[in-house]
């Protein structure tokens, strides 16, 4: 690990964010991560409705703390026009504005990027919405999992039966929409180096998680069946998913060519006949006879422990992995031995937080406290210039 005093990549850069729920907070998370400056813009009393989400996290919201940390809170009351003032004092030395407000709203606030450009021509203004700017469904509300039925992951996802339908069980749609918006900004960023001028970054939910579905889309391009639901195997694959020890656990494993089909018939199944057997020597045909080859499998496992099928999947150099819980995961020995968790502070006490995905030899990742709703309002309005009478006013009229 680098050493923390070294430069971050994004030090000196200013976020303000008008966000709430995932895509956007996860968006500006990661830019703090860099180490940009954000300020994050809540209602007061209220703050973003992702705080209220759940209290699992010692008291505190687990999407909150997960999508938060490195920030400053800063409650305004934008329907105040006094706000506006705050407002523009920030943006005019700000560099990025991320905004996944309701439909229309930020316009309405006139933060729109025509708006804002005239003013503050080098500010790249980032907006996240359900469906994007323009077009019949504008207006209209998004969450996740309406934009994974819309952006036909449910479709593909789960058991074979209509009923059988699953959401992912994770926010994929808007980790999706916050990850584009990032990757937007750095982009935007970088062109501002070269132009000197801001850009706007228009981020939909539909079409960041129609582009993850490409897959699906291509396999069943000009009319062709779709991928079946094939609940945790998968659908053009095989064998490819989970299957049954006789000890009562399950291994999860993948072929993916016919080299590793004969290694696993020969190392793991212990039957090298079945390598050459017309019904399954050909992904296409393993995948039509799934049910028969899967029987074969569980038969073949029904006298072996998790512990001895993997040793054969190892030895032959299959892929393999255990099915873990949340407690597997929080225990994970590779997450461990590459020491992957550091401690972040939030309002409740320390919690574990893990290290963005990403590791540089040349920075160490930004791991700051979550922070407590409005806390930081009087040290950015104090940074602005307003003395503290100013902001016991602004207090006592509910503005801040």
């Amino acid at each position: 690990m680098s050493q923390p005093t070294r430069p971050r990549p994004l030090d000196g850069i200013t976020v303000i964010s008008l966000e709430h729920a995932i895509a956007a907070p996860f968006c500006t998370r990661q830019l703090a991560d860099l180490g940009a400056r954000v300020i994050k813009v809540e209602r007061p009393g209220v703050g973003d409705f992702a705080r209220g989400y759940d209290q699992r996290v010692q008291g505190l919201a687990s999407h909150f703390v997960w999508t938060n940390r490195s920030k400053q809170s800063l409650t305004l009351d934008l329907k105040q026009p006094v706000a506006t003032e705050v407002l523009d004092t920030l943006l005019a030395d700000a560099d990025v504005l991320v905004q996944n407000l309701a439909p229309g709203a930020a316009a309405r606030l006139g933060l729109s990027f025509e708006a804002l450009h005239a003013r503050f021509p080098r500010l790249i203004v980032c907006d996240i919405s359900g469906y994007g700017k323009g077009g019949p469904y504008e207006q209209k509300k998004a969450y996740d999992l309406l934009i994974q039925s819309e952006g036909g992951f449910l479709s593909v996802t789960g058991g074979p039966e209509q009923s059988q339908m699953a959401k992912a069980g994770c926010s994929i749609a808007d980790i999706a929409a916050g990850m584009y918006a990032y990757t937007g900004i750095l982009s935007a960023l970088l062109l501002r180096e070269k132009t000197g001028e801001g850009s706007h970054v228009d981020v939909s939910m539909l079409e960041s998680l129609v582009e993850w579905m490409s897959f699906p889309l291509y396999y069943a391009y000009a009319g062709a069946c779709a991928p079946v639901r094939a609940g945790a195997a998968h659908a053009t694959i095989y064998p490819y998913g989970p299957f049954p020890t006789g000890d009562g656990n399950t291994v999860m494993l993948g072929v993916q060519n016919e080299r590793e089909w004969q290694q696993f018939c020969v190392n793991v199944l212990h039957q090298p006949a079945l390598a050459n057997d017309e019904r399954f020597n050909t992904n296409v045909k393993r995948v039509e006879n799934r049910a028969a080859l899967r029987d074969l499998i569980v038969q073949a496992f029904a006298s072996l422990s998790l512990g001895a099928v993997t040793e054969r999947l190892e030895q032959a150099q299959i892929a393999n992995a255990q099915v873990n819980d949340m407690q597997g995961v929080w225990d994970h020995p590779q997450l461990q031995a590459r020491e992957r968790w550091t401690q972040v502070d939030t309002p409740a006490g320390p919690i574990p937080g893990l290290l963005p995905p990403v590791t540089s030899n040349a920075y160490a990742p930004r791991m700051d406290p979550v922070p407590g709703l409005g806390e930081h309002t009087d040290q950015v309005l104090a940074g602005l210039g307003w003395s503290a009478e100013r902001i016991g006013q602004l207090r006592a009229r509910g503005v801040v």
